[in-house]
């Protein structure tokens, strides 16, 4: 199964994540900075930026892309939630 690593800018943490892992569900693992309010219906608050590796993240599903739009998200930015890894580096950082 291909792997990808995760690096959390804020906490300096690299982790190595199987295929198909949400930036959410490392991000609580191992305690970065990223917040989230889904479970409270506050939708966008788990916005975090890709430093790099943005083309190793799966394509937006259509709903986190109007979710994104309606947010005015800035460019590179995903809702980790939604954000799964493919493979390769990937550095994210909260907001």
């Amino acid at each position: 199964m291909p792997k990808a690593t995760i690096t959390f800018e804020d906490i300096g943490i690299t982790v190595t994540v199987p295929a198909g892992t949400r930036l959410i569900d490392v991000s609580e693992a191992v305690g970065a900075g990223i917040t989230y309010g889904c479970r409270e219906g506050d939708c966008c608050t788990c916005l975090t930026k890709i430093v790099s590796g943005h083309e190793n993240l799966a394509a937006p599903s259509v709903l986190e892309d109007q979710v994104l739009k309606d947010n005015l998200a800035p460019r590179h930015h995903r809702l980790a939630c939604q954000a799964q890894a493919l493979g390769g580096a990937i550095v994210v950082k909260p907001g």
